[in-house]
């Protein structure tokens, strides 16, 4: 395996890592910014009022995206085991 065959699939899997995270984060931060404004206008200090929320919304975030996030890993790792054979003889 050369490195740049290392490099390139390294940065594929990364590059997969935040496409797949990243709906999810934007969701929880999202919903984190919309309750501390909340809080903020109405002066409720409580710190455990953003984990339901949170937990709703990541939920409903991995009901729609769930399907296109297990695609896009499944096709990585296939793709990954096709060319197996390539970054076992160089």
């Amino acid at each position: 395996m050369t490195p740049e065959a290392a490099v390139e699939m390294i940065r594929g899997g990364l590059f997969l890592i935040l496409k797949c995270a990243l709906p999810v984060l934007l969701v929880s931060m999202s919903i984190g910014l919309i309750v501390s404004i909340f809080q903020t206008i109405t002066s409720i200090q409580e710190q455990t009022l953003t984990v339901v929320p949170k937990i709703v919304g990541i939920f409903l975030t991995l009901m729609l995206l769930g399907n296109w996030i297990m695609n896009n890993i499944v096709t990585f790792t296939t793709d990954l085991w096709s060319t197996f054979a390539y970054y076992v003889h160089k």
